[in-house]
This record gives structure tokens, sequence and C-alpha cells, in this order.
């Protein structure tokens, strides 16, 4: 599974969190619009531009515990 986390989310404060980790959806025809696919709590897919995230790499056995969580 993919990580992101969240580096700015203005214009969408409603929606995203500052600081906060996501997984992420593979989305190729996102990606060539410079767009990443984010789930959020619901367990949808969003689009939002990729400058607002940063990808992080997580250890197994965090990702395990954090998709537990």
């Amino acid at each position: 599974m993919k990580w992101t986390i969240c580096i700015k989310n203005a214009g969408f404060e409603a929606s995203l969190e500052a600081r906060k980790l996501y997984n992420v959806e593979d989305d190729q025809k996102a990606q060539a619009l410079g767009m990443i696919r984010v789930v959020d709590e619901s367990g949808e897919g969003y689009l939002y531009p990729q400058e607002m995230f940063a990808p992080i790499v997580i250890q197994n056995s965090l990702e395990g515990q954090l998709l537990a969580a």
C-alpha cells in the first residue's frame, strides 16, 4: 500500500488535514494530470493536486498497526 502525508490543505480545509497520513490509490490517469487519489476515513478515494502531498515509506510492522487502527 502507498502512503502520503498532506503538506498543505489550502482550499480544502474541510476535506484535508495538514500533517495527516492518507492511503493512496493507484490512478495512472490522475497522475498524468498532476493529481493524486487519496482515501479518506469513509474509504472513498478523492482527487487532489499532487503538490499538496509528499509520499512517505512506512515499515511493514507500522503499516499493519496503522491499518488496524
